[in-house]
């Protein structure tokens, strides 16, 4: 299983705040510099890297001489908003000194749960993975209410690993991984090397929560693997403060823990948009489109010869053949009015007629099933 981790093209890497913050004592500059060295080498090796950071609360804390974190709402988001300038400066320059370039992405929940934000989300992060840009991507605190509270970044790191189907999370702690039982109490305790992401067992060996700087702990970093297992990617648990961690993790050394998933990307993806969507409306297709799409391809509008429904962008519609069959459904990039108003004509037309334009294919064949 260690030898798909080194197969792995495309990564998600979760660094939490008692790392980014030193245990809370500020930004932790020399090991943020040492993961930017590390991630400048795998991306020399033809692997694309987004990083999931924790830290802008917690280094807002620092920054305002807060010796522990506040429960009201309005000290947290202003702490999230002191934070975050340090932090995303700290990245930049880092990453800088090996010629990379970083963006900051400051996502919510609701960012992904929503069908045209995921969308979006997901359009701009691939699209800077392909210009060969370093995400750096946060949940945004300073505007999130119930998230502060309840949220986590190994949950979004998860979530990130599946918006982009990453082939592998890796969750830097200061923790060696997941133990069979907490060592600080356990003598018995040993290191749980590898292991399938969907054994519920691990649960009760994580127990606990997270520090006062941080907010998980392993519990969460357990249930952020059966999460991204459901698109297929494994998760590394390891601790951040290994030497050369990201590397070796990345080469299929026994560092840390593995997660593993059970399905394929494509098979998990599948299962996802054939049984958990409700659909709202459809597509009618004519033949030479139904004969595309059985052939792999995407869906262009020039296919569509009607719609049915009214919907937003992202939303999750049937494709229909000429005789009313549902051959395939996925998530549209274009609105129920939209694609009325583009259907029958050729994707060059796209921005005359909308006056903009996002999209060539009406469904991309990536978010699509046939059935």
């Amino acid at each position: 299983m260690r030898q798909r981790i080194a197969e792995a093209r495309r990564l998600v890497i979760k660094v939490g705040s008692t790392l980014v913050t030193d245990n809370g004592a500020g930004l932790a500059q020399g090991a943020i510099a040492e993961w930017a060295r590390q991630i400048a080498l795998l991306r020399a090796d033809g692997k694309e890297i987004a990083l999931v950071s924790s830290g802008a609360i917690a280094a807002g804390m620092q920054r305002l001489g807060m010796a522990t974190r506040p429960q009201a709402m309005h000290e947290l988001q202003a702490a999230a908003a002191v934070g975050q300038m340090g932090l995303a400066q700290t990245y930049e320059t880092s990453f800088s000194e090996h010629g990379l370039k970083t963006a900051q992405v400051l996502l919510t929940h609701e960012d992904l749960a929503d069908r045209k934000r995921y969308l979006n989300a997901r359009s701009t992060l691939v699209t800077l993975l392909n210009f060969g840009v370093v995400p750096i991507i946060n949940e945004n605190d300073t505007v999130v209410t119930d998230e502060i509270k309840f949220g986590d970044n190994d949950t979004l790191g998860a979530l990130v690993a599946n918006l982009i189907e990453a082939d592998a999370l890796i969750i830097l702690t200061d923790q060696s991984g997941l133990f069979s039982a907490d060592p600080r109490s356990d003598s018995t305790a040993h290191l749980i090397v590898e292991g399938r992401a969907d054994d519920l067992s691990y649960e009760a060996m994580a127990g606990g929560t997270g520090s006062g700087i941080a907010k998980g702990g392993m519990i969460t970093k357990v249930r952020a693997a059966q999460r991204a297992a459901r698109s297929g990617a494994h998760t590394l648990i390891a601790s951040g403060r290994e030497t050369d961690a990201l590397l070796r993790l990345a080469r299929g050394e026994e560092v840390g823990t593995l997660l593993y998933a059970t399905a394929t990307p494509l098979a998990a993806r599948k299962q996802w948009l054939a049984d958990h969507l409700q659909l709202a409306g459809s597509l009618h297709l004519d033949a030479g489109a139904v004969r595309a799409l059985q052939e792999g391809r995407s869906l262009l509008p020039i296919g569509v010869v009607a719609v049915d429904g009214e919907f937003e962008r992202g939303a999750a519609v049937a494709c229909r053949s000429p005789e009313g069959m549902e051959v395939a459904r996925g998530l549209v990039n274009y609105s129920s009015s939209e694609a009325r108003r583009i259907a029958r004509r050729a994707s060059n037309e796209i921005a005359a007629i909308l006056g903009y334009f996002d999209e060539e294919v009406l469904v991309h064949r990536d978010n699509m099933v046939l059935l």
